[in-house]
């Protein structure tokens, strides 16, 4: 008994030491990972940052304590980062260059351009701005074409083939599993519904997509064009010859690349530019580290603020794990915004393709409660479509880049009827009492009846009007000629400058200067809203399944949120105002 005693206290000894030891250890981890996250970067003499572009970019990112214990998994850069980090190399005296390696890059055109852009400003410190990839993709190589030297390895491709837009369409697979959409909308372009009730685009929306696919397309070969001294002619002409698949040196020939080099070639090149001899270590910083360095710029002492608040993603958006526009969460914001005395304009960031047309009315009245007390000016990214629209057209100015996609005036609904699922195929049968006709309006054992179906075509018709009228109103076009421009379809950046629902092209420094011109400040602080939260804040708020859902999204890539959104559609709102939600454009 006593060898028992003895026995049993020492493995309860050794569990409770190991589960101090481990307790420590992850202790210890911790500290390293918020240490190493907060710290500021030193910058050596004669370093070069290296811009490595080999994931997704989003509008704003915030690693997740989850995503830092798998870092070397996770490949998903803020837009936000990437242009301060190009900002503070240009501002930085010890920076002698960038070395620019991109590789699979998932990243929208908008975004693109505001790199290509920053990358164009930096080449006017004089500092070099050197290219390299394996394989370039299409819109890897549209920011690499503004480098002094573009590189690419003698076994490797470059990808310039032109845009396509592609849909995946659902009819006949929901047919097959019996689930039958019902579809109420406003809108002869309001393609969002279609992948549901058709196997094919419809001419209306085959025009405007081949539109605004012309248009973008037109934006990034001038820009290429500018920065390679080739003809627009002779770009086109090369991307229908596919260059894809063309072997290396004929990069090279064409002029779409200036050299072929292996990588440790590209490294010794890199240390000659940055005066270091073969023998030297190339200092080099990464954008993480970039993020980290402080800024040249001194800060001001004033107390007077231009905020920028930044709302992307879906509004309203019930399965969005990273990103997502919350109407409550932004109202309250923004109504913060406007009772601090300080903020003198407020830039509104938005990307975001619409979602919920009553969350997005909550946010168009807070925005118009702000514009009567200080000067607002939306900022659009990739995406201020349907939704985004409505949320931004009570501002003072709106200024987009020339390819994002905006407009979308339009409203829908969509309501899945399962009833040959359940009952036929699953052999499900409802039945049931009630007081009234339409008391079990929605009931999912069986479809809308006709005068349920004119009751929410009513209402969409009825959304679809303060829709308009809205738009009407903030942009001072009248309904009439706002009607013409409006039925749901979907422009680009520049497009909609010519039409008056766009004031300015531009990026986000352009919509600040805007703001700081209304506001009447010329010293000034910026801030960004929502404030980024620390790392034991985002620790305790990290969600246990948020890392299952990164990799879902990693895997499926652009099909992800199309599934997802597919998965909560009983969730969302009866009424959307939003884009087509998995449309690829590539």
């Amino acid at each position: 008994m006593k060898e028992f005693l003895r026995s049993t206290l020492a493995t309860i000894t050794g569990v409770l030491i190991c589960g101090f030891i481990f307790i420590i250890l992850g202790i210890g981890i911790l500290a390293g990972i918020m240490a190493s996250s907060e710290s500021e970067t030193l910058v050596m003499p004669n370093s070069v940052f290296t811009l490595e572009l080999k994931g997704t970019v989003q509008e704003r990112y915030q690693p997740s304590p989850v995503d830092q214990f798998f870092e070397d998994r996770i490949s998903t850069y803020g837009l936000e980062d990437i242009l301060s980090s190009i900002q503070k190399a240009k501002e930085n005296e010890q920076i002698k260059g960038i070395y620019l390696h991109t590789g699979l890059l998932a990243c929208s055109t908008a975004s693109l351009q505001a790199i290509h852009r920053a990358l164009t400003d930096f080449k006017q410190s004089g500092k070099f701005l050197i290219a390299y990839a394996d394989m370039y993709t299409q819109g890897g190589y549209y920011l690499a074409s503004v480098a002094d030297k573009v590189i690419v390895n003698p076994a490797g491709n470059l990808s310039w083939h032109g845009l396509s837009s592609e849909t995946m369409f659902l009819k006949d697979f929901l047919a097959k599993i019996g689930v039958k959409m019902q579809i109420f909308r406003v809108g002869t372009y309001k393609s969002a519904v279609e992948p549901m009730t058709n196997t094919e685009m419809s001419p209306a929306n085959r025009e405007q997509t081949q539109a605004f696919l012309e248009s973008m397309w037109k934006n990034i070969v001038d820009d290429v064009a500018a920065s390679r001294n080739i003809s627009v002619d002779s770009l086109n002409s090369l991307a229908d010859r596919h260059m894809d698949l063309r072997p290396a040196e004929e990069y090279v020939r064409c002029g779409l690349a200036d050299t072929l080099m292996y990588k440790d070639e590209v490294l010794s090149y890199l240390k000659s530019l940055a005066g270091l001899t073969e023998e030297d270590n190339l200092h080099t910083l990464s954008l993480d580290e970039m993020t980290r360095v402080k800024s040249a710029t001194p800060k001001s002492k004033t107390r007077d603020v231009i905020a920028v608040y930044y709302a992307y993603g879906e509004i309203d958006n019930v399965s969005s794990y990273d990103e997502g526009i919350n109407s409550e969460k932004v109202t309250k914001e923004l109504r913060d915004l406007r009772k601090d005395k300080n903020v003198k304009a407020v830039v509104f960031r938005v990307n975001s393709p619409g979602g919920s047309a009553y969350g997005s009315e909550q946010i168009w009245r807070e925005v118009s409660l702000l514009k009567a007390e200080k000067p607002v000016v939306v900022s659009m990214g990739d995406y201020a479509a349907s939704g985004g629209y409505y949320i931004s057209c009570a501002a003072n100015k709106i200024v987009a880049e020339p390819t994002t996609l905006t407009g979308s005036i339009g409203i829908f609904g969509m309501i899945p009827d399962a009833s040959e699922l359940l009952t036929d195929k699953l052999g499900l049968h409802f039945d049931g009492v009630k007081t009234h006709k339409m008391a079990d309006m929605g009931s999912m054992g069986r479809p809308f009846n006709a005068e349920e179906s004119a009751l929410m075509q009513q209402m969409i018709n009825q959304g679809y009007a303060l829709f308009t009228k809205r738009c009407a109103e903030g942009r001072n076009i009248p309904l009439e000629e706002l009607c013409k421009i409006a039925e749901g379809r979907v422009w680009t950046g520049s497009m909609a400058k010519e039409l008056k629902l766009v004031d300015e092209l531009g990026g986000l420094d352009t919509a600040i200067q805007l703001a700081a011109e209304l506001g009447k400040v010329k010293d000034y602080k910026l801030k960004s809203y929502p404030t980024k939260q620390d790392f034991l804040t985002e620790l305790l708020n990290t969600r246990a399944d948020r890392y299952i859902h990164s990799q879902l999204q990693e895997t499926f890539g652009e099909y992800y949120q199309g599934f997802e959104w597919l998965r909560h559609v009983e969730q969302s709102d009866r009424l959307q105002a939003r884009l087509p939600f998995n449309m690829r454009i590539q």
